[in-house]
């Protein structure tokens, strides 16, 4: 008896974790839209960058992908062994873009962001939001290329029962992957294909998933 309580406990714990993790990531993204937002509407009636916005949507951005990893750790896995190793690459390929993106951000945050504001000149070639960009190039790489394959990795993983949530992490992966396409083969303006995975899709996942948690 005493045994199946600690195990009920220990299950009810794991299940606040992930919901956690899922609040967490729907915040997040949250964040980020009204930052995006706000440095938008500075922009306007300014001239000029909000810096208070756009420190937010850097912080934001580096903030998410690790959330995000958290989020792809803890969806539902098939029991046959293709599952796991496709959960595996889905890791890693999100680990990559992980790191890609918190390197961009964090120089933009801390280094070339500053010198900008100090009146310094700093190439457009060396700054985000600007194409095409050493850094833009990255960061397409990180969310285009690495974090398209984690979904896509995901989608393999997921479970064969949960298929609204698979062919949700199935769409998240081919709208990445066609942003980056887009962005090499056509213009940068298709790039804006990929948030609609990345961003919108991601917050669809968190919610799926809080609906399955909750019935199981």
């Amino acid at each position: 008896m005493k045994g199946r309580m600690e195990t009920n406990s220990k299950e009810e714990k794991l299940m606040k974790g992930r919901r956690v993790i899922a609040y967490t990531v729907i915040g997040i993204c949250g964040v980020y839209l009204i930052s995006v937002f706000a440095a938008i509407i500075g922009l306007l009636l300014t001239g000029s960058s909000f810096t208070p916005a756009v420190t937010a949507l850097e912080a934001a951005t580096i903030l998410s992908t690790p959330a995000i990893l958290l989020l792809l750790e803890v969806l539902p896995v098939g029991p046959e062994s293709h599952h796991t190793t496709a959960k595996k690459f889905s890791m890693i390929f999100m680990t990559c873009c992980m790191a890609l993106t918190c390197i961009v951000h964090f120089v933009q945050l801390t280094i070339t962001q500053p010198l900008v504001h100090s009146g310094s000149e700093v190439s457009t070639y060396l700054q985000v939001g600007y194409w095409p960009s050493v850094p833009m190039a990255v960061d397409y790489l990180a969310w285009g290329f690495f974090m398209g394959s984690a979904f896509l990795c995901a989608f393999l993983a997921v479970g064969r029962k949960e298929k609204v949530m698979k062919r949700t992490l199935l769409v998240c992966g081919l709208l990445c992957y066609a942003g980056l396409l887009g962005v090499v083969f056509v213009n940068a303006d298709c790039w804006n294909i990929a948030p609609l995975g990345y961003g919108f899709g991601t917050v669809v996942v968190s919610v799926q998933f809080l609906r399955l948690d909750r019935r199981s």
